[in-house]
């Protein structure tokens, strides 16, 4: 099991690196801007789980530069995901507020709803 996993692993992270989408082109002001806001979240995951994929290539598409932790390989981001959003289920989106408080949004459909509402411009 653990050698299938392996190979589905890579499939799905060579597929994603040949059809790797195009990032969204906004002009530097924007970026900047669109940087700021994406400096409070936090996206725990790991590298070769198609749903974190899916959420990865969704912040591509749109340019947003939030800081990926891998779960899988760091012991600390592990540790702080069970303890702080309570279950060690990725893809996980750590949001902090203005008042500092963190909100923990698990499910790939949910995260990309939040962040194609808040970053991306209604056409």
């Amino acid at each position: 099991m653990i050698i299938t996993r392996w190979i589905l692993g890579r499939i799905i992270l060579l597929l994603d690196f040949i059809t790797s989408p195009r990032s969204q082109n906004r002009p530097a002001e924007q970026q900047s801007l669109v940087d700021n806001q994406t400096a409070n979240l936090a996206l725990y995951q790991y590298q070769a789980c198609p749903f974190c994929v899916k959420v990865r290539r969704s912040m591509k598409r749109h340019s947003l530069n939030i800081e990926l932790r891998d779960v899988k390989r760091d012991q600390t981001f592990r540790e702080e995901l069970v303890e702080q959003g309570g279950q060690l289920k990725v893809p996980c989106l750590k949001i902090i507020d203005d008042d500092g408080e963190s909100r923990w949004m698990y499910e790939s459909n949910d995260i990309i709803s939040y962040l194609e509402g808040r970053f991306v411009p209604a056409a």
